[in-house]
């Protein structure tokens, strides 16, 4: 073989080995830094996706947080609704001072007295309807008109009150210390229910405890918003501030919304009131311009059970008619 030839061949060799352990160890270095580099992405993915993870799981706290609170005042809402509408729970919601047994006393009194009126003036069913009115009738209707009237004061309140809190809060005072002005500033019954909250939560009950007696004394929808965003202020925290702003002007919004809703039945309230006093008021202008003429009713069987028919017709148009001109919402 020709030596020109050998050294051209080794020489080739030579030069394509260096070029190759060159380009092994260019490839090598930018493979490294490629893996670097996407472990530096792919660590970077992994720390965003715990912290994505780590806000999800808060906010996912902070929502059962919410709806167990919403459950529990649920459940209390359904285990007081019996209390509220025993005698018991209807004196505390008329602020009246007085046990059951009393009032169930007087009641008795008031339908032994009407009994006996009843008997001289129309016999033995006069005296059973003289009993049955002054014992059941008569005195429940006093307690419901008085548990209305306050109930109404006190919801025409609570906006006022939340603004008095709305505005402590931002003052930088504390919820208790804005509770403890609306008791001392506040007129009847806002000052009694809120010092009746303020005395509990000084004997160490807790506030949702407080807030649900507060309603079992005042069963108002407006009074279950109140403690529904305090307790969940209370258990997950947030802006009590705007939470109960908010809330006082959904309120304010409420009570304007009843004024039309008066404003707009007034002529079917009063339509409903004349048609269901018109049978009555005929009946006794008759009864006194010729009493033989009805007297039939008072002295015959029939007349009796014509007598009954009437009344649980007219009890019905009366209650139909109630529910169609009192809207609730």
């Amino acid at each position: 073989m020709d030596p020109a030839l050998l050294v051209a061949l080794l020489a080739f060799v030579a030069i394509g080995g260096a070029g190759l352990v060159f380009s092994g160890s260019g490839q090598a270095a930018v493979s490294a830094k490629a893996q670097k580099r996407v472990k530096a992405v792919a660590g970077g993915r992994t720390v965003d996706r715990r912290k994505q993870q780590a806000e999800m799981a808060a906010i996912m706290k902070r929502k059962q947080s919410t709806q167990d609170a919403l459950k529990e005042l649920t459940n209390s809402e359904k285990q007081s609704r019996r209390r509220r509408f025993s005698v018991k729970g209807q004196l505390a919601q008329a602020g009246l001072n007085l046990s059951p047994t009393v009032f169930w006393i007087g009641s008795g009194v008031l339908g032994g007295v009407l009994a006996i009126a009843g008997l001289l003036i129309q016999g033995p069913i006069g005296a059973v309807m003289g009993f049955v009115i002054g014992f059941l009738g008569l005195p429940r209707w006093l307690l419901g008109m008085m548990v209305g009237g306050r109930q109404k004061k006190f919801g025409n309140q609570l906006a006022d009150a939340i603004d008095v809190i709305v505005r402590g809060v931002k003052s930088g005072l504390p919820l208790g210390q804005c509770l403890r002005i609306i008791a001392a500033e506040s007129p009847e019954p806002l000052k009694t229910e809120f010092q009746m909250l303020v005395d509990g939560q000084a004997m160490g009950v807790p506030l949702e405890a407080s807030l649900q007696r507060m309603y079992d004394r005042m069963p108002l929808p407006e009074v279950n918003f109140f403690a529904i965003v305090l307790v969940i202020q209370q258990k997950t925290g947030g802006n009590l501030s705007e939470s109960l702003g908010n809330l006082s002007a959904v309120l304010r919004a409420r009570k304007l919304m009843k004024e039309k809703v008066k404003a707009l039945s007034a002529e079917a309230k009063a339509s409903a009131m004349i048609i269901g006093a018109l049978p009555l008021i005929v009946m006794a202008m008759v009864y006194f311009t010729r009493p033989a003429y009805l007297g039939v009713l008072f002295t015959d069987p029939m007349g009796h059970l014509i007598l009954l028919g009437a009344a649980t017709m007219m009890s019905m148009g009366i209650f139909i008619m109630h529910k169609m001109v009192n809207f609730k919402f």
